[in-house]
C-alpha cells in the first residue's frame, strides 16, 4: 500500500536539519517506492514552515514525492474520535502530559496505510498500539 510521513520528518529535510535531515530523507528515499503521504492535518501543521505559502508547500511536498491530496474518511473519524477520548480519560486522571489533537488525527489517518513515518513514536504508540511505526534513523528505517 503506501505509508504516511509525520510532520516533523518533513521539518527535518526543509530545514536540512543537522541531527535528523538526512535519517529523514534516507528513510523517505527507502520507502518512496510503495508511496507517500500526508494526513490533510500536515498541510495545515507545515504553513508556517513555508510563511504561508501553500504552492511552495506543495512544490516541496511534490520534490519529495509525498501525495498530499488524500481526504479524511469516516474511518479516521472513528478511530481518531475513540484515541482522543481515551487520551482525554486518561489526562483526567493526569496519567498523562499534554498531546495534541494533531497527532491523534495522524495516527488515525495512518491507519489505513501501511503505517506511520515519524521520529516520535511515543506520539502514537499508546493511541494506536497496531499501528506499525519507522523510525528515521533505526534499523526500522
Amino acid at each position: 500500500m503506501s505509508w504516511v510521513v509525520d510532520t516533523c520528518v518533513l521539518i527535518d529535510i526543509l530545514e536540512a536539519d543537522p541531527d535528523f535531515g538526512r535519517a529523514s530523507a534516507l528513510c523517505l528515499h527507502k520507502h518512496l517506492n510503495a508511496g507517500l503521504h500526508i494526513a490533510p492535518v500536515t498541510m495545515i501543521e507545515l504553513s508556517p514552515a513555508f510563511k504561508g505559502d501553500l504552492s511552495a508547500q506543495k512544490e516541496f511536498l511534490r520534490l519529495c514525492g509525498v501525495h498530499f491530496d488524500m481526504n479524511w474518511e469516516e474511518a479516521n473519524l472513528i478511530q481518531a474520535h475513540r484515541a482522543w477520548n481515551t487520551y482525554i480519560q486518561k489526562k483526567r486522571l493526569k496519567a498523562v502530559g499534554k498531546r495534541p489533537v494533531a497527532d491523534i488525527m495522524i495516527g488515525a489517518f495512518a491507519l489505513r496505510f501501511d503505517g506511520l513515518i515519524t521520529r516520535n513514536p511515543k506520539d502514537f504508540k499508546p493511541w494506536f498500539p497496531k499501528l506499525e511505526l519507522v523510525v528515521p534513523g533505526t534499523s526500522s528505517a
